[in-house]
């Protein structure tokens, strides 16, 4: 089974990444989680990157706060697939990080989920998983099952509740 690197580039951006990190770990797939900065730390970054092939990965997630591109950095460095997270910070909102992350040049991807989409960068990373790994299939073919399961509940319970019709 193919591992998937989480990277961020601060430790403040943790509480945001549990929800990545949490996501994958209920699905039972390998993760290493590092905290690499594009800026303050380049070689590393760059080095983690260039061997993540070869060291079993899969897929990449990155995250970073500001205008930090750590996955553009990422990216630029492999060939597997990238996935940005922009972190909100206290500047802007988040949306600095935004658009660090989503405006690549071409010829360098970043797939790119919201400003703190961290559970949807699990997914898609684990989505992504999924076309070669089947066990990792049936397990998101089972979690998107339970989810429909809790809305059509929602829905009769809502329904049965305020639903009427005119005399």
């Amino acid at each position: 089974m193919k591992k998937i690197a989480v990277i961020m580039g601060s430790d403040s951006d943790l509480p945001v990444m549990e929800k990545c990190i949490n996501k994958i770990k209920e699905f039972g797939v390998p993760c290493e989680v590092r905290v690499l900065s594009a800026h303050r730390t380049p070689s590393q970054t760059k080095e983690f990157a260039s061997s993540l092939k070869e060291n079993g990965f899969g897929v990449v997630i990155a995250a970073a706060g500001k205008a930090a591109h750590l996955a553009g950095a990422v990216a630029a460095n492999t060939i597997l697939p990238v996935i940005g997270i922009p972190v909100k910070s206290s500047t802007l909102d988040g949306l600095d990080a935004l658009l660090s992350t989503v405006q690549m040049p071409s010829g360098m991807p970043v797939a790119t989920v919201a400003i703190d989409g961290a559970e949807n960068a699990a997914l898609l990373a684990l989505q992504i998983l999924a076309v070669s790994d089947e066990e990792i299939a049936h397990k998101f073919d089972n979690m998107r099952k339970i989810a429909s399961e809790k809305v059509l509940e929602k829905d009769r319970i809502i329904s049965e509740k305020y639903s009427f019709y005119a005399e």
